[in-house]
């Protein structure tokens, strides 16, 4: 008896290329041994409401998209109590997430990662009632990622994000928040950025290195910016944010903290992005990390580094 797979398609996402890729895709699949269903989405959360209304009879979910799809799908499977595997074929624009797991931005050999891959758990964030695969951010640079139009993020990949925030740093206004962390300590300021992360990378801009991320710790890495004074404490930002060592980095304007939880208290009017979605803050914003909550098939390739633990064979 074949195994059931179900494939959810963004034919949008991107440059769009799964449109010609599609059948050599499912074709992987078939002779892999699964009796694949493809369903492609047509408005948006439209991936969250088929996933989530699923038989509990598929073996393995495929989601081919952005990293926007990625999120919608994980919320249906979260939503939904499916306990299956998860697997990607990265057809966004950045990709940020699958980047660091060496996702293949080749639709036909994702899909034989997919196939040929391991399985290992993944941390997943919650946001209030929503959930988001690897960042939940605010402030400068954080609207670039749902302002930027789709054909000039087709264009121009992760510069279109750049040269979007760019467009908004005259206009950046602080906020004032008091951030309480895990271990009961509290960060209180005027912020200017917030990112709340579990991953290599944070919309083309915040970057980590490789060996200070564990994608499966049970944590994630938070980085707040305060609002700069002055010009010299602005160039220390930048010098922090291009360093990608924010544990050996000290300045007045950064906070660095790994935790499994925070409260945000003070940000009724903040915007926010999911996984480059946007989302609406509330005065008191609680945001935790649910551990080891999916089952995802990665690329044999992926580092070892980037996981706390070794990935089941």
């Amino acid at each position: 008896m074949k195994k059931k797979l179900f494939l959810v398609v963004n034919p949008c996402s991107g440059t769009r290329k799964i449109k010609p890729a599609l059948l050599q895709v499912v074709q992987i699949f078939s002779e892999a041994g699964y009796c694949v269903t493809v369903y492609p989405t047509s408005a948006p959360q439209d991936a969250t409401r088929v996933v989530r209304t699923l038989p509990k009879s598929y073996d393995l979910i495929v989601c081919s998209g952005g990293d926007g799809t990625l999120n919608e799908v994980i919320t249906g499977m979260l939503e939904g109590g499916h306990t299956c595997r998860l697997g990607y074929l990265p057809a966004g624009t950045l990709n940020e997430w699958s980047s660091g797991l060496k996702m293949s931005g080749n639709l036909l050999r994702a899909a034989r990662d997919v196939v040929e891959g391991i399985e290992t758990p993944l941390d997943i964030g919650r946001f209030c009632d929503r959930y988001f695969s690897y960042t939940a951010s605010f402030g400068a640079f954080t609207e670039a990622s749902y302002s930027t139009p789709q054909d000039v993020k087709n264009v121009l990949g992760q510069a279109a994000y750049f040269f979007e925030g760019i467009k908004s740093l005259g206009n950046i206004k602080p906020h004032t928040l008091s951030v309480q962390f895990d271990d009961g300590s509290v960060c209180e300021g005027d912020f200017i950025f917030g990112a709340v992360s579990n991953s290599l990378s944070v919309g083309g801009v915040l970057k980590y290195r490789d060996t200070r991320v564990k994608l499966n710790d049970g944590v994630f890495e938070v980085v707040l910016v305060r609002k700069p004074e002055h010009a010299s404490q602005l160039q220390g930002i930048v010098s922090a944010l291009l360093c990608q060592n924010f544990d050996d980095f000290s300045d007045p304007c950064l906070e660095f903290r790994h935790t499994s939880s925070l409260t945000v208290t003070g940000g009724e009017n903040l915007p926010w992005t999911l996984d480059g979605e946007q989302a609406s803050g509330a005065d008191r914003t609680e945001i935790s990390i649910l551990h080891d909550a999916l089952r995802f098939v990665i690329p044999k390739r992926a580092p070892d580094k980037i996981l706390a633990a070794a990935p089941a064979q």
